[in-house]
């Protein structure tokens, strides 16, 4: 039994690429997602912080998201480097020593987990209510 799905531009099974305004429509409200969640894990170890800064944290980890699916790279791969961007990013740009960046980093890997799964089971939720 055959899908006729063709395998010869290197995809596997059913995937496809996406069209560049559905990457960077991706790219980017992911990385609006993770700027807030960085904002808000700033502010719960720093205290009153610039929301501007969180926009230059969430822009990385979206990008490397967005290049481990496209080079069918391992998961585990993906999330390493994302974590070791994201720390970066927030070491330099709320200035913090290593350790509170990583402690920020901790806290924003938590609050997107629980933000996420939260916002996909209302997201779930919506679209499976009866009319």
């Amino acid at each position: 039994m055959s899908l006729g799905v063709s395998v010869s531009s290197g995809l596997v099974g059913l995937q496809s690429s996406p069209s560049s305004i559905a990457a960077l429509g991706t790219v980017g409200l992911l990385a609006l997602f993770l700027s807030v969640t960085a904002h808000l894990a700033a502010r719960n170890v720093l205290g009153d912080v610039a929301p501007l800064k969180a926009l230059g944290v969430g822009i990385g980890p979206a990008v490397i998201s967005l290049a481990t699916q496209l080079l069918s790279l391992p998961s585990w791969l993906g999330v390493g480097v994302a974590l070791a961007v994201d720390g970066t990013a927030i070491k330099f740009l709320y200035d913090q020593p290593p350790r509170t960046s990583a402690y920020i980093t901790l806290i924003h890997a938590v609050i997107t987990v629980i933000l996420g799964a939260v916002l996909g089971g209302a997201v779930a939720l919506f679209v499976t209510a009866p009319t």
